[in-house]
């Protein structure tokens, strides 16, 4: 099987884990030797109540027994994909009230610059420095991060990139500016929280010159942080809201959501504004819907909050220099890019996954399921602890 991994499917490295996967169950990932890997990263935070929860599961099995893809999207009614959308309405603002289903984050994002284009009739896009919101074009052109995208270029045009966090790029927000996207927690630059009512701030500005703010919710999103979304966080509700990852409970799925009078301008002049084929399909809506039933109806997002600083106190270490993020969004900040390569690699070798952020070299992610036990957090620091105890400087 290694053998046909390497030889048929596409690389995104050139040095992939390539751990072979057995099964997976709950906050367990197995390999085919029946090997157990305590699972700290949650499919790098797609998986929010774990693999293979039974309420997914069943979800799931009752819609396959129904039907599958029967129509592109928006056309047909189809039960799992009106019953999210109006699920995410009714635990958003009023004024977040429509939602457009897609395949995965960075094509709702696409979806987002392309309303906030059509919506303004402007053309110009703000983003921030060592953002990240995807891989396509379009998403790519708004990531904070040339070494990763020069390759590619050209892009779109009309991208301008400023500072997270630094305030007095605020000026560069003006009566060109379509729209700001912006992360609510910067993932990719080492989970960088907002600070001093950054959001707030970048918000009213949006509202003085006419711009539409974009918060991307694909990593903060679906109860990571202690609430449903990351916003609510932050005393800051955007114009438009990306999410992805979580939002399916291990499925493919992407969404973007404004109001309804924003929505509707992507259905003329011209219609056919987005489309899709796959979005909103009806075995990934249920999978879904059940998700986020679940977050909503139980207390893991409080539990989350608790959860963090079980992390935040047991993983004191000389080479943990910090450890960023808010609830179970965290990044441990090592001492070097050799240490964070050193335990994000060892670990694999104890039965503990962890993983990398996508431009902070000398982080590690631990991003795990919100369903994680505490003794489960309790072995897998343990573990990481041991892992630092052996490094030698």
């Amino acid at each position: 099987m290694k053998s046909d991994f390497f030889t048929y499917q596409a690389q995104t490295t050139t040095h992939p884990l390539a751990m072979e996967i057995s099964h997976a169950e709950g906050s367990y990932i197995f390999d085919t030797n029946q090997k157990a890997y305590l699972d700290f990263v949650a499919g790098v935070s797609a998986c929010p109540l774990g693999h293979r929860h039974p309420k997914v599961v069943n979800a799931i099995k009752a819609q396959l027994d129904r039907y599958l893809h029967v129509m592109v999207y928006g056309e047909y009614i189809q039960e799992p994909a009106v019953a999210l959308t109006k699920f995410l309405a009714e635990h958003l603002p009023p004024h977040l009230s429509k939602t457009y289903l897609t395949n995965s984050g960075t094509e709702a994002i696409e979806g987002a610059i392309k309303l906030a284009k059509r919506a303004t009739g402007r053309s110009e896009v703000i983003a921030a420095h060592h953002a990240y919101h995807g891989n396509t074009m379009g998403a790519m052109s708004v990531m904070g991060f040339e070494e990763r995208k020069r390759a590619y270029r050209p892009l779109i045009p009309d991208v301008k990139f400023i500072h997270f966090n630094k305030e007095n790029d605020l000026d560069e927000i003006t009566e060109k500016t379509a729209g700001v996207i912006l992360e609510t927690i910067q993932g990719g630059a080492g989970f960088i929280v907002p600070e001093n009512d950054y959001l707030k701030k970048v918000k009213a500005r949006c509202e003085a010159v006419g711009a539409l703010f974009i918060l991307d919710e694909i990593q903060p999103g679906i109860g990571r942080t202690g609430k449903l979304f990351g916003f609510e966080n932050y005393n800051c509700t955007p114009d438009i809201i990306v999410s992805g990852k979580g939002l399916g409970g291990g499925m493919p799925i992407g969404a973007f959501t404004a109001s309804e009078s924003l929505m509707d301008l992507l259905s003329e002049n011209p219609k056919l504004g987005h489309i899709t084929t796959f979005g909103g399909h009806p075995v990934i809506a249920a999978s879904a819907l059940a998700t986020l039933k679940e977050i909503t109806e139980s207390d893991l997002m409080e539990q989350a909050l608790i959860k963090e600083e079980l992390f935040r106190k047991y993983l004191v270490h000389p080479l943990i220099k910090e450890i960023r993020g808010k609830g179970l969004m965290l990044a441990l900040m090592m001492a070097s890019e050799d240490i964070a390569n050193t335990l994000v690699l060892e670990a694999q070798n104890q039965s503990l996954i962890l993983f990398w952020l996508l431009f902070e070299p000398k982080a590690v992610r631990i991003t795990p399921p919100l369903t994680i036990s505490e003794d489960e957090i309790t072995k897998g620091c343990q573990i990481i602890l041991g892992i630092l105890n052996e490094i030698k400087l």
